[in-house]
């Protein structure tokens, strides 16, 4: 059935797309190896290193391997919007957008050029297709699901790819590969920003945005310290603010609350404040997957980072075509330029917008 047909895997130099192209190799798909350059600067990401392992592993399971460079792609497409949000006082997620922009955007058009009939990556999702339309679905390995960080996808994207590992956990995964004795077999999963590394986050963002100290005040305008700049916080953030040791507070740790952009504070808070938790949020605009509903307004579950317990909410497709998500029960820290995800009681994800408003 597979035998004339070709498959590209995006091989990133670790365990998961290691497997699933040999998985694909077992089930008699045509299957080459492409690495994919995002990031050029030194000291920031290991792609050099990650490309070594890519050939020693396609060497290992006989498959044909190739790089491709999208850095140029990559900063136009991803980073300069990662900077653009972070100078809002937002916190972006370059994962999701890397993932629609790059992965499955000029990587499916190259993949196309070498032939490939499909796609495939070692991401632990589910594709189901169904009359003529393409779902996109939890992974059989709960712990591991990544549906959060593609929820971007259109149906042209989901129409070629394949999932290898979306009925597969995570440790069978490193028997696989263990067996095979591939050199991926025991690296360790990738973590953090590639463009950032080891490096520290901070020294980092502040080479290509100018750092802008201001007041750390509470929310009744008492001035307890200063911060850097306020795209270094996070909304629930409670190290790194430099005020554990205030002499006044009631000894609870802080933190931070909200950010007032036009005065330039950060405002913080001891102890898990009401301040903190917020009712609903609207996105301005939803990829639904793989349609918008005809309902107006149901109820479903959803997520507002990743790996965060589904949560029940009610959901609301506004006049203009913007979505107002309103939670049961009020969640905490729920992040401007982060993603809410939407999915039905069946791990079917319904789609994937950015925040751009909370309501307390």
């Amino acid at each position: 059935m597979n035998k004339n047909k070709t498959v590209v895997v995006g091989m990133s130099g670790g365990v998961d797309s290691s497997v699933a192209a040999y998985l694909l190799k077992q089930q008699g798909f045509n299957v080459i190896g492409l690495f994919m350059i995002n990031w050029e600067e030194d000291g920031a990401c290991t792609a050099e290193d990650d490309y070594e392992d890519v050939k020693r592993v396609c060497n290992a399971i006989g498959i044909p391997y190739y790089s491709v460079n999208y850095a140029k792609e990559y900063y136009a497409r991803v980073f300069e919007y990662f900077l653009a949000q972070y100078k809002k006082g937002n916190t972006p997620n370059p994962d999701v957008l890397c993932n629609k922009e790059i992965k499955f955007g000029p990587f499916l058009e190259h993949a196309k050029k070498l032939g490939a009939d499909y796609i495939a990556t070692g991401h632990y999702a589910k594709k189901i297709t169904k009359d003529g339309k393409h779902f996109l679905a939890k992974a059989k390995d709960l712990n591991k699901d990544q549906s959060y960080f593609l929820n971007q996808l259109s149906q042209n994207q989901l129409e070629m790819v394949l999932f290898p590992l979306e009925d597969i956990e995570k440790p069978k995964v490193r028997e696989i590969a263990a067996k095979l004795e591939l050199s991926t077999a025991k690296k360790k999963d990738s973590t953090g920003i590639c463009f950032i590394g080891e490096r520290n986050f901070k020294n980092f963002l502040k080479t290509y945005l100018p750092m802008q100290p201001g007041e750390i005040v509470t929310l009744d305008g008492e001035v307890v310290g200063r911060h850097d700049g306020l795209m270094y916080y996070t909304l629930g953030q409670r190290r790194g603010l430099g005020i554990g040791g205030k002499a006044s507070g009631n000894g609870a740790r802080w933190f931070v609350l909200k950010k007032d952009l036009e005065k330039n504070q950060l405002i913080v808070s001891q102890g898990e404040d009401d301040a903190l938790f917020s009712s609903a949020l609207t996105c301005k605009s939803f990829n639904w997957i793989p349609e918008i509903p005809q309902e107006k307004t149901f109820r479903c579950f959803a997520k507002f980072r990743y790996r965060q317990p589904d949560q029940a909410v009610q959901v609301e497709i506004l006049e203009d075509a913007s979505v107002k998500i309103v939670f049961d029960e009020k969640q905490r820290a729920v992040t401007p330029g982060q993603y809410a995800v939407l999915y039905d009681e069946n791990g079917i994800c319904l789609g994937g917008g950015e925040i751009e408003k909370v309501f307390d």
